[in-house]
């Protein structure tokens, strides 16, 4: 293990023969090709493209019981078979619980600080909703401007709630100093988030979609998701009948919108931090929400796979360029000729993921919405 990951110290070995019932694993499984943190052994981090790490801190959400959702998750992650030869994994256990809520951010914190620095793409399981603040500080703290995408049924910014889950969005989207350049709420149910509060988050320049929108144009959220640097995933975001274990909501994704948003999260070579919370194995059936995670994980790996195929923006000879003209500005559309997605040129001449409706929009002479809010926030 080299000096920058020295990070064993605030990690719990993951015990193998619990999280296979000591059946172990077969040929082609996870469970037996993934590289994972043992009492013997750390896991080789240097040739991981994804590495997980669990949270079981869960005082954020009232409960004084640490969590049991990463090792659950595992259980069932380990059970299905490796398909992307290309995309290695590595799991490094569970970051110590500490003394206090802060203590427990701190440590998964430093984690997640030296993990993303070395390249690697994040995940971060179990735990309640609130843990987004280790992720978000883990780029804040060394002034690093991001921009985050949130997944949840509710918008947490619950200001009258005294748990720390109901309102840390509040902290990460208005403490000063702030590195949030832009934030994306998905798959909010609107019967759960008052008027104001989304006329306070256009107010803020930042972009919110309700579960409907999400559904019926999963494929517009893939140039969001793109652009992120952070994703902030809570299962209560996922219909009851997919994951039991949400009981806030009967209605939300379904399983297959779950992972396909997962897999565009995977594709984004943007993406360095990934949380998926309020899991609480307790409540679920059959063990369902896990194997729902668990799947959602495989398709991030699938969608991981793709975009390492995807060429750099510099190699123009793999992109069709397309140039067109809206509201007089002149601009450029690049579509990648090995996976399809789509950019825009912005006047500042850099560009950002978009979509084909983006150039459809801009063929015909309409200023495509992201184009206008990229342009709104300056």
């Amino acid at each position: 293990m080299s000096d920058y990951l020295n990070i064993s110290d605030f990690l719990i070995p993951v015990d193998l023969h619990r999280i296979s019932n000591d059946e172990g694993y077969n040929e082609g499984q996870l469970g037996k090709l993934i590289s994972v943190h043992t009492e013997e052994q750390f896991p080789d981090i240097a040739a991981a493209h994804i590495v997980l790490v669990g949270c079981n801190e869960q005082r954020g959400s009232g409960s004084l019981q640490e969590s049991t959702a990463a090792d659950a998750i595992r259980s069932a992650f380990y059970n299905l078979y490796y398909w992307h030869q290309d995309v290695k994994l590595a799991d490094v256990g569970n970051v110590k619980t500490g003394n206090s809520i802060t203590d427990s951010y701190a440590a998964l914190k430093i984690v997640l600080h030296e993990l993303t620095t070395a390249g690697k793409t994040v995940v971060v399981l179990g735990g309640s909703h609130d843990i987004t603040l280790a992720q978000y500080y883990a780029f804040a703290d060394y002034s690093r401007l991001i921009d985050a995408a949130g997944i949840d049924a509710v918008i947490d910014i619950n200001i009258d709630s005294p748990l720390r889950s109901d309102n840390f969005l509040m902290e990460m989207l208005t403490a000063e100093p702030n590195y949030m350049k832009h934030y994306n709420h998905l798959a909010f149910q609107s019967y759960f988030v008052h008027p104001r509060m989304l006329e306070t988050m256009d107010k803020l320049r930042f972009d919110c979609f309700r579960v409907g929108k999400v559904k019926e144009h999963i494929e517009e959220m893939e140039p969001v998701l793109r652009n992120s640097h952070l994703l902030s995933f809570d299962i209560t975001a996922i219909a009851n009948a997919y994951a039991p274990a949400n009981t806030v909501t009967p209605n939300g994704l379904t399983g297959e919108e779950a992972c396909t948003l997962l897999q565009y999260a995977g594709m984004s070579a943007s993406m360095q931090s990934i949380g998926i919370y309020g899991y609480q194995p307790e409540k679920d059936k059959e063990a369902l929400t896990a194997k729902q995670i668990s799947q959602m994980l495989w398709y991030l790996m699938d969608g991981k796979s793709r975009g390492n195929r995807e060429a750099a923006l510099t190699e123009r000879e793999s992109f069709n360029e397309y140039h067109t003209v809206f509201a007089e500005i002149d601009t450029v559309f690049l579509q990648s000729k090995k996976t399809g997605r789509w950019w825009m040129q912005l006047p500042d001449k850099s560009f950002m993921a978009c979509s084909q409706n983006d150039y459809l929009l801009a063929s015909s002479n309409e200023i495509p919405e992201r184009w206008l809010r990229v342009h709104e926030r300056g």
